[in-house]
């Protein structure tokens, strides 16, 4: 380190020793015009000279400064930036960084991505230069560093280095990227995140770029990351960063409905994994809270269920305007609703009609005893929800639902049940959907024999009411006046 880069950092700090000298410019470099000044007085050159120093004979505190005051100088003035790239700082933080992961503060390595975050903000030139300084060997290092405070920014700089860069979202999406987004996600799950650069990642890769089918598998071997271990024991089961995965994913389109358009193939994938997951509901445990339960396997069938609910309510609020067939009608075309319909009279009855049907216990002793608890608070109701979706404006749906004797099964779900918080607006949601431009379907609830579950009061939201022919024993459904 020459005696003329010394000088330097101590004019313009006003300072005689090094480590005041760094603090000293880090606080004035955290205004737009202290960074301005400092950029005429060449000052970042000066600092990577020291980084560089300093790296070689390991001194973790003056590496800190030296990080600090980079990132301070790279916030948003192009001149520092620019001088960054010239005097390859990409290379030299890469290196510190890939020496000091494991062995240093976590402080220190995230100050050092913060740096390279920065830098990419300039543009394409910048991003380019960071991105093949660290993919992907660099990457995974410092996701393996399993903590949030670098998971965040590293997952800014990969998301800011990709963004307006088509290409380079292709290649995290190949067979040399996959290990990065991987090693992310099992990071986020285990320790979390707080901010939502992870979340843009995940959209664009898993979503808009329909690559859950690839990126799901890879998150399985949770304790065994090669899959080279015993996987025939495995392979039937989810681990709890798939799990996480599929949260983070319903939480997206939950979020971003209007935004975020899912293609036929992911769908048919979600549904894939739903299908595979009700084996769960063959072990009858009753789940004592609502997603996320702790269970993997019963996460996994929750939060696939919702993604499926807020698929199916996307179609919708586009109005299937395209000319290709909708999302909803090829998961309709697999069975969807069958499979539904099916689970939902598979489970025993919301708590209100089992009240109802206590005084019936001993006669039906033998056909209750068969049916299954739901596995996490909510389940009846995301089933009736996703139900309510698909018959939306679907006359075909409508139609199967009524063919598949849904019918009185859904209008049973009109009822509050502890289990299943808001499952009433569900079923009323849902009921309407069934009805709505559907006369055959509006028969059938007329015509149906009288039961404690059929008399359903909630039916008058709809401006609706069940009467009945004290004589026939007969329903008819009428307007409430």
């Amino acid at each position: 380190m020459s005696d003329h880069t010394l000088h330097l950092l101590f004019t313009a700090s006003n300072t005689c020793t090094l480590e005041n000298s760094l603090q000293s410019l880090a606080d004035t470099a955290k205004s737009h015009g202290g960074r301005s000044e400092l950029a005429s007085k060449r000052v970042l050159p000066a600092v990577l000279e020291v980084l560089e120093h300093h790296h070689h004979n390991h001194n973790p505190n003056i590496i800190a400064l030296c990080f600090k005051l980079l990132r301070n100088l790279c916030a948003g003035e192009l001149e520092n930036q620019n001088s960054f790239i010239e005097h390859n700082g990409v290379a030299l933080v890469s290196d510190v960084l890939r020496s000091e992961v494991g062995s240093s503060s976590l402080g220190l390595v995230r100050w050092g991505i913060q740096v390279l975050a920065n830098v990419c903000l300039a543009g394409r030139e910048h991003q380019r230069a960071v991105w093949e300084g660290l993919f992907p060997e660099g990457f995974v290092l410092l996701a393996n560093v399993g903590s949030k405070e670098t998971c965040d920014p590293l997952c800014m700089v990969i998301y800011t280095c990709c963004d307006g860069n088509p290409e380079l979202f292709r290649i995290l999406s190949s067979y040399d990227g996959w290990p990065v987004m991987a090693t992310i996600v099992r990071t986020a799950s285990s320790a979390g995140f707080g901010e939502d650069w992870l979340k843009l990642l995940l959209s664009r890769i898993c979503l808009e770029e329909s690559q859950l089918p690839v990126l799901f598998p890879k998150l399985q071997y949770v304790d065994d990351p090669s899959g080279e271990g015993d996987t025939e024991s495995k392979d039937d089961q989810f681990s709890s960063v798939q799990a996480f995965l599929l949260r983070i994913l319903s939480e997206i389109l939950s979020e971003r409905l209007e935004d975020v358009t899912i293609s036929t193939d992911t769908a048919l994938f979600v549904y894939g994994i739903f299908k595979k997951s009700i084996r769960i509901l063959e072990h009858e445990v009753r789940g004592k809270s609502g997603l996320p339960s702790g269970s993997p396997e019963v996460d996994v069938l929750g939060y696939s269920l919702t993604t499926l609910r807020d698929i199916c309510a996307q179609d919708n609020a586009r109005g299937n305007k395209e000319d290709a067939e909708s999302v909803v009608d090829v998961l309709l075309s697999y069975g969807f609703i069958e499979l539904l319909l099916s689970l939902l009279r598979d489970l025993e009855p919301p708590t209100t009609i089992r009240k109802v049907m206590k005084q019936f216990e001993n006669q039906d002793d033998a056909s209750s005893s068969s049916l299954k608890p739901c596995p996490y608070k909510g389940f009846r109701r995301d089933i009736v929800a996703v139900i309510g979706n698909c018959a939306y404006r679907r006359k075909h749906a409508q139609d199967e639902i009524r063919q598949q004797n849904g019918i009185l099964l859904l209008l049973q779900q009109c009822v509050i049940d502890e289990d299943n918080p808001f499952l009433k607006e569900w079923g009323i949601w849902c009921v309407r959907n069934i009805l709505e431009g559907n006369e055959e379907n509006r028969r059938v609830v007329e015509q149906l024999e009288y039961q404690g579950t059929a008399d359903v009061p909630e039916l008058k939201a709809l401006g609706l009411r069940v009467e009945v022919d004290p004589s026939s024993r007969r329903a008819k459904l009428v307007n409430v006046p």
